[in-house]
């Protein structure tokens, strides 16, 4: 299906990422502009020079942006509605999810980090973002939460409390947006691993037992790979997906289901 992407710019925050990397090169497939937005500028740039310099439909642009930073966001915001003539689709990604410990052991700075880069940071872009797309009457927000923020995680405080954040902040978005074109739907994914995905569980055992276990628990008996998500992305994105706002949808596998 051509979602007909090819006159829409897209902004990926955590772009240079494992996630947002793969949500870049499915939506320049499709022919958007792509802004691959993340602190790491690098890893931005890599993402950038593997689209442009590759088969797709659309181009690449490496930002570098700190979203913590509300000075910055609103001037990159600003240099690229000036340049690219307007963000249509919003994909916020970027989070971080290496914090592991109990509650009563939770580092307290952690939380805080936790807090602004997954949370607020996605605030403070959507902020600046969403008063445009109301001046053209089209925009596509898809908001990267995780089958921790819908069900918890051992261990995850501040993961699963940014990720279950996301699904009021979505929701609340596509309410505000629902009049003037703007869609906004919450992504909640459960492992996506490309290398890990094919492997049976018996050698998944063998390179990571936690990830083994959550394939065990899926009715797939495997892991996602980071296209399922990408895919996702690409038709919320779309014209197709217009009557579309204000959902949780799991790329889960099955794991997110009562089975026995």
């Amino acid at each position: 299906m051509d979602f007909g992407l090819s006159d829409k710019t897209a902004v990926v925050t955590g772009g240079g990422g494992r996630i947002g990397s793969e949500d870049c090169r499915v939506l320049a497939q499709e022919g958007a502009e792509i802004v691959a937005l993340d602190v790491n500028l690098a890893a931005a740039e890599g993402v950038a020079d593997d689209i442009n310099e590759g088969d797709y439909a659309g181009s690449a642009h490496a930002i570098e942006c700190d979203l913590t930073d509300r000075n910055d966001v609103a001037a990159t915001v600003k240099a690229l509605e000036e340049e690219t003539g307007g963000i249509d689709i919003l994909v916020n990604n970027a989070g971080m999810v290496d914090a592991r410990d109990r509650v009563e052991n939770f580092d307290a700075d952690t939380w805080d980090r936790d807090i602004a880069i997954n949370l607020t940071g996605a605030y403070n872009i959507t902020r600046e973002v969403f008063p445009h797309m109301k001046e053209r009457g089209w925009g596509r927000i898809i908001n990267m939460s995780s089958m921790a923020g819908w069900q918890g995680g051992f261990g995850q405080l501040s993961y699963s409390a940014t990720k279950a954040a996301f699904i009021g902040f979505g929701k609340t978005l596509a309410l505000e947006g629902a009049q003037h074109g703007i869609t906004s739907n919450i992504i909640a994914p459960s492992i996506v691993v490309s290398q890990l995905a094919d492997l049976p569980i018996e050698q998944l055992e063998q390179v990571d037992e936690h990830f083994a276990r959550i394939a065990k628990a899926t009715p797939m008996r495997k892991l996602g790979k980071e296209e399922d998500v990408a895919n996702l992305v690409a038709y919320l994105s779309s014209e197709q997906s217009n009557y579309l706002t204000g959902q949780v949808i799991g790329v889960t596998g099955g794991i997110d289901l009562f089975s026995f």
